[in-house]
């Protein structure tokens, strides 16, 4: 018969420890009802743990007048889910399904992780509790209907915008260059008309599209959009555009119809309209044709091709972007001021394989030192991530005055619709909460600015993670490594590149 010995706990467990909540409030649009509506779930949140002995309220999120089909697009929600990730929070509580999410799969997705992490959600208005494992199909369920709500929304406001299309009283929220909007309507503004005509002018003369750009720049003239400078691109759109003789053609590009919405170009997916006679010529039609026929036999449609470096290589001299060019040696990189006119940056091409090669040596270089360059740091910042937030009462203080504030401004805001406050009255109040709410939201930034220790941590935790799992050095570019890891690059001159890596790692390369 074994003989059993029975260890007691040396460690007393923590009966008393209340669970740390949190509220996660919505409200979809910024209207005074909506408004009403935030206001409420935050007082109902505050009020309903005040005399609770098992459970704490540790912060409210609240996202205000934001859409919740993509989450990216709401900070509160992703402050809350970062909280969650640093085990700051063991339960979320929230009205219902359709103001956590709209879209079924980011719903899904968040409510794993949090059960991963350990903390449980409750929607109050369906009941569910996802500590209970059955839940999942229901949730799937209601956030499936959530999200049909958000889709059936979008699908009446499109077909608003369909009719108006149809019947050809659709207005463009912006003027084309060369007009200005005119209580809704398209007058011709005479100062870029007259840019527009001579564009055209120059372009059936025989004027390339960059010349025309390099022109237009060279003479200091107002570019559309407010850019400062012309470009080919903006050139050939202008060509283009069927306004200039009193046309319109609407539905050049449409948004999709199911979750995530994505806008495409429209190559015959969908109805185009054209619509003629809505607004005066500033070209008359002989011309423009003339130009459409040029434009047919010079050039070619194409779309805008995504390389690897596209968006990450800028120039140390005038900080521009660098753009993707091809010769007969291979592809290269240019800075674009320097495209335009060279005494602008004297910044010359780098060929891409260089770049490439420079990247795979930096990153030889750190898989055969980052425990000796990375991990100090990486130490050195849990460190101070353990002996610092110890003001989290002070934030939830300010965090509940902020939003008393808010409430004021609001109340404000309606009497003086009803005629019980006058306009000067009004102003004089409003700019002195205004002042209130701007001071604690400073306070407010002081005590929670750590947070960036916590995301540079995050970032180093990847890099490392990034060098441990590889069994042997790179011998040729990795284009998802490179996604991974980059930043950005910046051109110093045409013998030095500086890498800038996530966690704010910065190395300087030599071009050999």
């Amino acid at each position: 018969m074994p003989t059993v010995t029975v260890i007691q706990p040396t460690i007393a467990a923590e009966q008393n420890t209340k669970i740390r909540c949190a509220a996660y409030c919505r409200v979809s649009s910024d209207s005074e009802d909506q408004l009403n509506s935030f206001m409420a779930q935050t007082r109902y949140y505050e009020k309903a743990f005040e005399k609770s002995d098992r459970e704490q309220l540790v912060d409210i999120y609240a996202d205000e007048g934001i859409t919740g089909t993509h989450e990216d697009k709401r900070d509160e929600f992703q402050r809350m889910i970062k909280d969650c990730r640093r085990g700051k929070i063991d339960r979320i509580y929230t009205k219902s399904i359709s103001r956590f999410a709209r879209n079924t799969k980011d719903c899904l997705k968040n409510i794993r992780e949090l059960k991963s992490l350990g903390i449980t959600v409750f929607f109050e208005k369906e009941n569910i509790d996802t500590a209970k494992l059955t839940d999942e199909m229901m949730i799937t369920i209601m956030g499936g209907l959530a999200q049909e709500e958000s889709t059936s929304i979008s699908q009446n406001m499109r077909w608003s915008v369909q009719k108006r299309m149809q019947n050809g009283t659709y207005k463009n929220a912006t003027p084309p260059f060369g007009f200005k909007k005119v209580n809704g309507d398209l007058e011709i503004e005479e100062n870029q008309a007259s840019i527009v005509r001579q564009i055209f002018e120059w372009y059936i003369s025989g004027y390339g599209l960059k010349t025309i750009a390099d022109m237009l720049n060279g003479m200091n003239l107002p570019g559309s959009k407010q850019n400062v400078l012309w470009k080919a691109d903006n050139i050939r759109y202008m060509l283009k555009n069927n306004r200039y003789i009193g046309n319109a053609m609407f539905q050049k590009s449409y948004v999709t119809e199911t979750l995530p919405h994505i806008k495409k170009r429209n190559y015959g997916e969908k109805q185009k309209y054209c619509v003629t006679g809505v607004n005066q010529q500033i070209v008359d039609k002989e011309t423009f044709y003339a130009a459409q026929k040029l434009l047919e036999s010079r050039h070619r449609d194409f779309e805008t091709n995504v390389y690897p470096l596209s968006k990450k290589v800028f120039c140390g001299k005038c900080g521009a972007t660098y753009k993707h060019r091809n010769r007969k040696s291979g592809a290269f990189w240019l800075c674009r001021t320097h495209d335009i006119n060279a005494a602008d940056c004297e910044l010359k091409a780098i060929p891409q394989d260089l770049i490439y090669s420079i990247f795979i040596g930096l990153c030889n270089k750190l898989f055969c030192n980052y425990k000796t360059i990375l991990k100090p740091l990486q130490t050195a910042l849990q460190d101070l991530k353990f002996r610092k937030f110890s003001g989290k009462t002070q934030v939830m203080d300010i965090s509940k005055e902020i939003a008393k504030l808010r409430e004021q401004t609001h109340v404000l805001a309606r009497l003086k619709t009803k005629g019980f406050l006058d306009e000067a009255k009004y102003i004089e109040q409003t700019t002195e909460l205004t002042a209130k709410i701007n001071k604690l939201q400073a306070e407010l930034k002081k005590l929670t600015r750590f947070d960036d220790e916590d995301e540079t941590l995050d970032q180093i935790d990847m890099l490392i993670d990034f060098f441990e799992k590889r069994e042997n050095p790179m011998t040729e570019f990795e284009e998802s490594a490179f996604e991974s890891i980059v930043e950005k690059i910046v051109v110093i001159d045409q013998h030095e590149l500086e890498f800038y890596l996530i966690g704010g790692f910065k190395f300087t390369e030599k071009i050999k």
